[in-house]
């Protein structure tokens, strides 16, 4: 089994000065790269604390120079809110500095106030998406650029770099509603699962993927899929349950809130309290020895074989590090 980290950089209540956000973060990643870890995925966010990280591309330069081994994932590069030769630029450049150590995740996007403060209309996003991931891998690929779609066009252009990993760095898109799955399955895409559905709700999506695949032609063999989950642990059951609550609330608060709902689906059912299906059905939480064998479970049910670790304290982190991944690893 793999192991990674969906890196965030969260600011509650602005309790610390913004740098400190910064640093610990980092600090982390040279952990990470110390330990067992295979990546870390820097998760872009806009206009809101819940992480306050606007370029994953320039915070992945500065987590390559402070690493040696650990493969840099932008989780994800939200492809619909840049130009796509820019984008195309910045994470060659970026896989050109790292060492040819880039996992590049691109997602649609889900944030109604990022979606209108950078003008785009979310009933584009999706068209947008699909161009920007199809401009990007050409850009990479073709000597000079031609292109002609629906939202962009460009005519016999050179970008420059190419990425040091060739043809370019592995690829993953951000999949969690079918129309999604679907889209990426059939043109061979591997996926990003989310960390909002219930296990169950993953392990059907996974098995759906790979049926959709198959049916396009592609194999499933040998491809990593990170599954995302937020993860609570502490010393005793009942701390790391007061950390899942804790992180529920800021999740449903900051993330879920009534800003995003007119753009994103809606992962709680009607009736059902969404911090408590949180803490009952999708967070991961307890003693490192009671998730480890959770981990194992999931393993055997839903074919967790590449875990996308998002800790919801620095104590999680730690225990993480010094004792689940000795035992999976």
């Amino acid at each position: 089994m793999k192991f990674a980290v969906l890196q965030f950089f969260s600011w509650p209540e602005r309790r610390v000065d913004l740098a400190t956000v910064y640093a610990r973060a980092l600090q982390r990643i040279e952990i990470m790269d110390r330990n067992a870890y295979d990546a870390v995925w820097l998760a872009e966010h806009h206009f809101s604390s819940f992480s306050v990280c606007p370029s994953v591309h320039m915070v992945g330069v500065l987590a390559a120079a402070r690493t040696h081994r650990l493969r840099i994932g932008t989780g994800v590069s939200l492809a619909p809110f840049y130009h796509p030769l820019r984008l195309a630029e910045e994470v060659a450049l970026l896989d050109q500095l790292s060492g040819g150590r880039v996992n590049w995740g691109a997602g649609r996007g889900f944030a109604r106030v990022e979606f209108e403060a950078f003008g785009v209309p979310p009933d584009q996003s999706t068209a947008r998406f699909h161009e920007t991931v199809e401009i990007v891998l050409k850009a990479w690929t073709d000597e000079r650029l031609t292109f002609a779609g629906e939202h962009f066009r460009f005519e016999d252009i050179e970008v420059l770099p190419k990425p040091a990993q060739r043809p370019h760095p592995p690829v993953w898109v951000a999949a969690s509603s079918e129309a999604a799955i679907e889209w990426a399955a059939d043109r061979g895409f591997s996926i990003l699962m989310d960390p909002h559905s219930a296990a169950t709700e993953i392990g059907h999506k996974r098995r759906f993927y790979d049926w959709r695949l198959t049916a396009a032609g592609f194999s499933a063999t040998g491809r990593d899929i990170p599954v995302a989950r937020l993860m609570a642990l502490a010393t005793t059951a009942a701390e790391a349950a007061a950390v899942a609550r804790n992180g529920a609330r800021w999740i449903v608060d900051s993330y879920l809130g009534a800003q995003h709902r007119p753009v994103m689906s809606n992962f709680t059912p009607e009736g059902v309290d969404p911090v408590q299906r949180y803490l009952d059905e999708v967070i991961l939480h307890g003693t490192p020895e009671a998730v480890t064998e959770h981990i194992l479970r999931l393993r055997d049910e839903i074919r967790l074989d590449y875990l996308l670790c998002a800790p919801l304290s620095h104590e999680t982190f730690m225990l993480l590090t010094e004792k689940v991944l000795p035992r999976l690893a």
